[in-house]
């Protein structure tokens, strides 16, 4: 069992956890930078060189437990990759553990976000992204990464945040009233109140990692110019799991960099802030 930002393994026990965290170190269908299918590895090891004491929240949100299971993975199409992903996160709904995801790359998110819609009826996915990522089909496939969520705008009350990259064919399924693109938001916070006020109570998260400047995350497969900052984001996270209930959420897109630390680590203290909000309120 690997186990959580090295505390110690019962803590981390499945039986003992209140948390999953899921790998799914897929890579199959990026289209420029690889590497997200060895975001996972780093990702733990840059857990196991942080403090774990939150000093915002006063909080050590180890102590609930994180189990870490198999990666899913060794999928031989984007097509197989969603089916597993797919019914697989429609046996953890069935838990009654706090479901987190990382990635590998955007696609594996259709699959998570279809089952946690069957289940949460009027869900709010709340997609943090460069991208985005609403083509129908991309490549020959649907289960694209630059598909990530165009089934979600069918079928949920999707708000985007972070939008700096865009095909125009996309324009076609985005609502424009829920889109909160980056040059409209930069220096401002009042689109921050105006989101969380479009919600549902019930949201899942879905944050690609290329949502941040690419000065702060150039270890990603699409790095985009203009993008977010820390203190932005986690104070919006801070915001809207304050608000709503955030029924769960994934990280995608992180394709480290040999030997620079740094984005690694900023994907591992997002992962363990956005559990503190959940559990600290708590």
């Amino acid at each position: 069992m690997r186990n959580f930002a090295g505390v110690p393994k019962e803590i981390n026990a499945y039986d003992n956890a209140k948390i999953v965290l899921q790998s799914i170190p897929y890579d199959g269908t990026s289209t420029w930078g690889k590497g997200a299918d060895h975001g996972f590895t780093q990702f733990l090891d840059a857990l196991e060189n942080m403090e774990l004491y939150d000093i915002e929240c006063d909080y050590e949100v180890y102590k609930n437990g994180v189990n870490i299971p198999d990666d899913w993975s060794g999928f031989k199409s984007p097509e197989e990759m969603f089916d597993n992903v797919y019914e697989s996160t429609k046996q953890l709904l069935n838990t009654e553990k706090y479901l987190t995801f990382f990635g590998g790359e955007h696609s594996i998110s259709i699959g998570i976000i279809k089952a946690f819609y069957e289940k949460y009826k009027d869900l709010t996915v709340l997609q943090i992204d460069a991208h985005a990522d609403l083509r129908s089909e991309y490549n020959g496939s649907k289960y694209n990464h630059a598909c990530a969520v165009h089934d979600a705008s069918k079928n949920c009350n999707l708000i985007q945040v972070g939008i700096r990259s865009m095909d125009i064919s996309e324009k076609e399924f985005m609502d424009k009233n829920k889109v909160y693109f980056a040059h409209q938001i930069y220096g401002n916070t009042d689109w921050m109140e105006k989101s969380i006020a479009q919600m549902t109570d019930n949201v899942y998260i879905t944050f690609d990692l290329d949502a941040f400047d690419s000065s702060l995350m150039p270890a990603t497969g699409t790095p985009e110019p203009g993008g977010l900052d820390w203190w932005t984001t986690i104070n919006y996270l801070k915001k809207v799991f304050g608000n709503k209930n955030v029924v769960g959420f994934d990280i995608v897109e992180l394709a480290p960099i040999t030997d620079y630390h740094a984005p690694t680590f900023l994907a591992a203290k997002l992962y363990y802030k956005m559990l503190s909000y959940k559990f600290s309120k708590q």
